[in-house]
Formats: C-alpha cells, sequence, structure tokens
C-alpha cells in the first residue's frame, strides 16, 4: 500500500466519520401530508415485488406489483416469409419512395401480431383505520439509505407509526402497525384488484387474492399474513384487527411463469414457501436483515455536495424551490442516490429487468406497455449499474440479452436471411424481436447492437474475462454476425449502410441512419478487441476488421452539424426528443474529444439546434451529453429543468419530476431517474477515452462535494473530494490490477498498480 501522508489519512477517516452523519438526514424524502396521487406514492421494491405507499391515515393504500404478471403468453413475433420483401424495401427506399415502402412493411413485414404485450399491476392492499379522520403531527417519509417507508400521526394523543419494506432475503413485503398506547390499534383490511377474473377469500389469519389477467395465460396469486397482539377477526372477505398494539402484516405474490416460453410454474406453492419461510421469523429479524442486505449494494457508494438547510424541507418544497437562491445542492446528490435506490428494488440478480417503469406500475393499460423500449429507455436505466457500483443490478439485463438472441436469431432468418440475432425496438417479457407498431418507426436495427455494449462495458469496469468468455461473447458474436450478412452496399457511394431502418422515431423509414453505423462500429470494434483478449476467433475479427473501413461514417453537414442521416437533410429548427445520431458521443465513444475533435464539435452543434427542452429522459441524455462536451454548467442548467415539479394535470410541456422524485416524461417514466443520475456521476468522472478523467465537467454550481466507491473503466474504485473546484483528496483501488491513467485539468499521471490495493494522490498527483 502506498500512502501520501500521515495527515491526509487522519483527514480521511475524518472525512469518512462525518459522511455517515450526513447519510443520516441527506438520504430522506420527508412530506408532511399523504399522497392524493399514485405519482405522489413512495415505491418500495426487492426487484421481483414492487409497491406504491400512499401514506393515507384513515385509509392506507399499498399499490402492489409483481414482475412477471403480465397479458400474453409465449408466442413467436416473427413475420414467417418476410425476407422475401426485404429487397422490394431496399429497392423503393433508395429511389425516395419511402412512403411506399412502409405501406408494404405494414403489410408484410411488421411482427405478428404488430403490437407486444403489457405489464400489469396485481393489487391493493387496503387497511382501513376507523376514526382516524381527524390527526395531528402528520409525517411520512421514505429513507433509502434503508430502503424502508415511514408514515407517523397522532390521533387524540395517540401516536400511531407504520414502516413498509420490501425484503429481498425473505420476499415479502412487510407492513408494520403500531401503537404507542396498548389496545389502541384497530383496523380492518382486504386485497384488491382491477383485474375482472378474480377470488378473495379468507381462511384464520390470512386473506388470499387470485387473479387471471384477461387475455393472457398468466395467473397469479396473493396472500397476506396477519400477526398480533389484539384480537383478529376474518369474516366477509376483510380481516378484521382490534384491541391491539402493533400488527404486522405480509405481503407476497407469484405467478405461473417460468420463462417466456413456459408457464407451468406453481404460484400457490411459491407463496407457501415465502410465507413459510418467515414463520420463525420476527419481524425485527426481517428488518433487520432486509437493511443488511440492502446496504450490501448501497453503502458502496456516496455522494454529496455539501449539507444546506434544505435537506430538512419537504420533497414538495425543495422541488418548488430549487431554481431559488441559493442552491440546493444536497438534492442533486440525493436525486443520485435514489437513482441507486430505485436500481437497488427495481433490478436484482434473478429477477426481470427493470422495465419503463421499473416495476411500479397500478395501470391495466399503461403507457407504452410498460415494457422495454430499446431505443434509448431500456438501455438507460442501466446506464448508472456500473458506473455508482451496483454491477450486479446490471445481471438481469443481460438474462434478457440472452434471451432475446434465442428469438431474435429466428426474426433474422425470417425477416433477413441472416444469420446470429437482432431485435427491433421493444421487447416484452415473451422477448418478442421483430418491428412492432408502425413501420416508420418500428423497423430499427440496432437493438442488439446496442444491448452488446451493455455487455462490453461489464467487461471493461470489472475485466471479468469469464464473463467475456462465457456469456458476453456469444452473444456480442452473434449480433456482429447479424450486421456482417445485413449491411447493404449503397450503390450511389459504394458506402456499407443499414437499410432498411430508421434515425429512432423521426424522419420515418429511410436507408443509412447514422446511429446505426455508429452502433455498428462500436459491435465491431469491440469483438475484435475481445478476440484479441480471449486469443479465439480471430478469423472472425478478420472479417470484421476488413468491413470496419466500408460502412458509412460519420458526415459534417452544411450546418456545421453531424449529420443524422445519409444525406445531408437535416432541419436546424425541428426540436424533437430523440437525438440519436449522437450515441457516438454518448453512451458510444465513436466520437470523442481525443479521437475525432471536429466531430465532437459537430456533435454539440446538432444538441444546439436540437434545444434543451425534452421529455424527462430527453433531458437525463442531454445531460451526458453536456458531461462528455465538458460543459458542466449547461448541465446543470439541464438539471435544474430536471427538476420542475409535474402536476397530474400538466402533461404538455418538457419533462420534469413528480414530488415523489418519479422522473416525468411525463408520464411516470423510470428512464429518467436511472439517466440523470449517471448523468450527474459524469460529470464528475469519466473513463471511455482510455483513461480516468477526474472532474473533467464540475458545474461552477457545485463547487465542494466527495464522491466515493465510484467505479471507472480497468477494474478501478475511486474516493475524491474538491473544495473550491479544485480536487484536495483521492483515493484509487485497484480491483485488477492493472495499468491506471489519470488526468486532471491539463496534467496527465499513469502508474502500475497491484490487485487489491489502495493508492492515495494529493491535489498535484504526488503518490
Amino acid at each position: 500500500m502506498r500512502y501520501f501522508y500521515s495527515i491526509f489519512i487522519f483527514f480521511l477517516l475524518i472525512s469518512c466519520s462525518n459522511r455517515q452523519e450526513i447519510v443520516k438526514t441527506e438520504r430522506i424524502l420527508f412530506y408532511n401530508q399523504p399522497a392524493n396521487t399514485w405519482n405522489e406514492a413512495l415505491p418500495v421494491g426487492n426487484g421481483r415485488l414492487g409497491a406504491m405507499v400512499f401514506g393515507t391515515v384513515s385509509r392506507e393504500c399499498i399499490q402492489f406489483n409483481e414482475e412477471t404478471l403480465w397479458t400474453g403468453g409465449p408466442h413467436d413475433y416473427s413475420h414467417p416469409g418476410a425476407a422475401g420483401y426485404l429487397d422490394t424495401l431496399r429497392t423503393l427506399i433508395l429511389d425516395g419512395k419511402a412512403r411506399e415502402a412502409e405501406k408494404l412493411a405494414m403489410v408484410h413485414f411488421m411482427s405478428v401480431p404488430v403490437r407486444q404485450e403489457a405489464y400489469q399491476p396485481f393489487g391493493d392492499l387496503c387497511i382501513e383505520f376507523p376514526d382516524h379522520e381527524f390527526y395531528t403531527d402528520y409525517q411520512r417519509s421514505l429513507d433509502i439509505s434503508k430502503a424502508i417507508c415511514r408514515t407517523e400521526y397522532k390521533v387524540n394523543g395517540v401516536t400511531y407509526i407504520r414502516e413498509v419494506l420490501a425484503s429481498y432475503p425473505d420476499q415479502v413485503i412487510a407492513i408494520k402497525l403500531t401503537a404507542n398506547e396498548n389496545k389502541a390499534l384497530k383496523f380492518g383490511l382486504t386485497l384488491h384488484t382491477p383485474h375482472e377474473g378474480n377470488s378473495i377469500y379468507c381462511s384464520g389469519d390470512q386473506q388470499t387474492l387470485e387473479v387471471e389477467v384477461k387475455e393472457s395465460k398468466l395467473k397469479g396469486i396473493a396472500r397476506i399474513d396477519v400477526e398480533t397482539d389484539g384480537l383478529l377477526v376474518c369474516s366477509d372477505h376483510k380481516i378484521q384487527v382490534q384491541d391491539a398494539k402493533e400488527a404486522t402484516i405480509y405481503l407476497t405474490a407469484a405467478t405461473n411463469f417460468v420463462d417466456y416460453r413456459d408457464v407451468s410454474g406453481d404460484p400457490l406453492a411459491r407463496i407457501d414457501e415465502y410465507l413459510n419461510g418467515i414463520k420463525k421469523k420476527s419481524f425485527s429479524k426481517i428488518r433487520k436483515d432486509h437493511i443488511a442486505d440492502y446496504r450490501s449494494f448501497f453503502d458502496r457508494f456516496d455522494i454529496g455536495f455539501g449539507k444546506t438547510a434544505r435537506d430538512t424541507m419537504t420533497m414538495n418544497k425543495r422541488l418548488m424551490t430549487f431554481n431559488e437562491s441559493p442552491v440546493d445542492p444536497g438534492l442533486v446528490s440525493l436525486y443520485v442516490q435514489y437513482g441507486r435506490y430505485l436500481m437497488i428494488s427495481s433490478s436484482r440478480p434473478g429477477t426481470q429487468p427493470a422495465n419503463l417503469q421499473g416495476i411500479w406500475n397500478n395501470e391495466l393499460q399503461p403507457p407504452w406497455e410498460s415494457k422495454y423500449t430499446l431505443n434509448i429507455n431500456a438501455e438507460m436505466n442501466y446506464w448508472p449499474a456500473e458506473l455508482t457500483n451496483l454491477s450486479e443490478c446490471h445481471q438481469p439485463l443481460f438474462n434478457l440479452i440472452e434471451d432475446c438472441s434465442e428469438t431474435g436469431s429466428i426474426t433474422a432468418r425470417e425477416h433477413y436471411g441472416a444469420g446470429g440475432w437482432v431485435i427491433h425496438h421493444n421487447t416484452d417479457i415473451w422477448r418478442g424481436t421483430a418491428p412492432i407498431n408502425a413501420s416508420d418507426h418500428g423497423i430499427w436495427l440496432g437493438g442488439a447492437g446496442w444491448l452488446c455494449t451493455h455487455l462490453w462495458e461489464h467487461y471493461l469496469y470489472t475485466l471479468d474475462i469469464d464473463f467475456l468468455k462465457e456469456t458476453a461473447w456469444p452473444l456480442m458474436k452473434g449480433a456482429a454476425q447479424f450486421y456482417l450478412d445485413y449491411l447493404f452496399e449503397d450503390p450511389e457511394t459504394g458506402w456499407l449502410i443499414s437499410v432498411p431502418s430508421n434515425s429512432p422515431e423521426i424522419g420515418g423509414l429511410v436507408a443509412g441512419p447514422t446511429m446505426d453505423h455508429q452502433i455498428i462500429r462500436s459491435l465491431f470494434r469491440d469483438c475484435i478487441e475481445s478476440t484479441e483478449i480471449m486469443d479465439k476467433d480471430h478469423k472472425f475479427a478478420e472479417q470484421l476488421r476488413s468491413t470496419l473501413p466500408h460502412i458509412a461514417p460519420n458526415q459534417i453537414g452544411r450546418y456545421g452539424q453531424l449529420q443524422e442521416w445519409l444525406e445531408d437533410r437535416d432541419n436546424p429548427e425541428v426540436k424533437h426528443r430523440h437525438v440519436s445520431h449522437l450515441w457516438g458521443v454518448h453512451p458510444g465513444d465513436d466520437i470523442t474529444w481525443e479521437k475525432s475533435p471536429e466531430l465532437m464539435q459537430a456533435a454539440r452543434q446538432s444538441l444546439l439546434f436540437r434545444g434543451d427542452e425534452g421529455t424527462g429522459w430527453s433531458l437525463a441524455w442531454k445531460i451526458n451529453f453536456r458531461a462528455r462536451f465538458l460543459d458542466g454548467d449547461h448541465a446543470y442548467e439541464l438539471i435544474k429543468m430536471l427538476f420542475r415539479v409535474k402536476e397530474e394535470d400538466n402533461v404538455n410541456w418538457g419533462g420534469g419530476s413528480y414530488i415523489n422524485l418519479f422522473d416525468a416524461h411525463p408520464p411516470f417514466q423510470i428512464d429518467g431517474n436511472f439517466g440523470a443520475a449517471a448523468g450527474i456521476v459524469e460529470l464528475l468522472i469519466q473513463s471511455h477515452q482510455g483513461f480516468i478523467d477526474l472532474l473533467p465537467a464540475l458545474p461552477s454550481a457545485l463547487p465542494n462535494g466527495y464522491i466515493k466507491g465510484v467505479c471507472a473503466r480497468g477494474g478501478f474504485e475511486i474516493d475524491m473530494e474538491w473544495k473550491d473546484c479544485e480536487m484536495k483528496q483521492l483515493r484509487i483501488l485497484s480491483k485488477a490490477g492493472h495499468l491506471c491513467k489519470l488526468r486532471y485539468n491539463d496534467k496527465m499521471v499513469s502508474f502500475e498498480t497491484e490487485k487489491g490495493e489502495d493508492y492515495y494522490l494529493g491535489k498535484n498527483f504526488i503518490l
């Protein structure tokens, strides 16, 4: 171990001690009134089960989901014989007859059926408290350092407290109800569901809800189990508790889903297993195990920009006054940690990946079916995973990629006569990969390539060679094989282009959208580097290497912009939420300041044309762009826009946040939460150019702060602290023993490392 100065260690220990104190006050969302709407309720989740807690006094509602309750059933979405129309589509597009191509594709090329399935709500646990209409001293909160939701109030001098948590170790949602006087607690509770096909029945201290989803092969069972020191009576589909001081409600749910091909599971057996597993455990033990499990993820990383009086404000007031002086730096760091909270709560090893709404949804017909949109949104969900030390939470996405490589191989064959695998702009729990919705935006070919960057990024952050060989490489190779077969020689330029395709959700069906070529180039390069690392498949790598120079390059147009299409037809007046042709800037590295400064300038010009306004996830992506452009102050202006308070009936202007900090598209989409969290961290550290860039785009509004446990490519974990925009302390943990290259301001330093060793550097980069 190398030490900077002993005094440095002394101050580092003091700093860590102070951070523990800060966590106690800065990691809580406070409110002084119950939630009136779903977008004011507070989320809890364990990856499989999710719940929204309203904190209503006389009638508490806990709306809950189970990740595998969807419409539909096992299904091959591909369109047999579609490949027979591919040449005709290409000819029409290249002849300038895109509208005719779109009409033909709607009949002969789209998925069967043309839409995918929807994620479903499961039900509601309703708890009624008689005579609690008049109350005082109300407060509710979500402590994201413990993943516990708490409601507290007084009625007639008696203090009532509710705690709600979603336990991953025990696979239940646990609700603890207490009063500070004997026999003061009384309530009735029952399960409800919006699904027409349902039955509810009580037995002893349990109530069971059975659900059948309309037009679905899935059915689900939910059960509540009540423990109390009071009197418990079960009648008329309701459990009544009287004369109690405390009671605990355990809720769990399961479906017959096994995987995208198999719905033969036994939900009742699963529920029995979960509830039998906690029969000999007290709530305090379940709570303790829950916190220990959750904090094993959450505590790896911390971030702070300074403590102010606003840290104890109610969240709705903090949001409404964020743009007022003085600044509220604590809300920025809280937003990052809230994004990590949502990831831990919605994406755990063994679960489904986080969908458009994580795992939280209360609608039978949710926006965009609450599925996985792959032309930005599903990938954005996982931008913070490696960066903020939640690598294991990335695993559910890898499982989805593996599933889609299987269904996508059928789509590649049936739609394109190609090998490998492909996926278009959406998928669902049944792993549909064929183009859906409408041909003018549904025929987009970048899904497989973009998803594979997540596999490669996981390797770059962890340097896990076994993961690269056994998991990532077969999937990356399959996606690359598809693109080798699919790329088409443009008769006018001689370049290899992507056709038919689309620049996501703008411009209709085209030939050669810039985004596709950036993704394909990046995938080919990653594959070539993988073969060198593994020392295998060199012949395949040579195919990729010989193809790369012929793929249509990035081009600068007549306005000095990065062209979105093969032709120079960008309209500077168009203010569209998608800025897809900047994919090579972020999340890709096809365009960087080190490799191609002229293209970075053109990309920045494109972003200026598009403007700052956008939906919630669009604002999040623009924060990341601004970070890569090294424009921290502009990024901070976008952060301010992200904190605009959204009202339920105001959905016609740009994105912002609901008062529970959910990202407002609007409506709610979780991708903005994840994407903005990653973007804020990218202002502080970047590692995509072959070195670790420290404080590359620090906003002047955040002159003081710290970050610890942040990860960088190359297998490094970093703690750093800055004051008055100057680096004060830096610790680097080498997890793989590779060469460390650092840049701070204009100074570069490189040094060899040993696996498992810490390295401390001063502000002048002195080891």
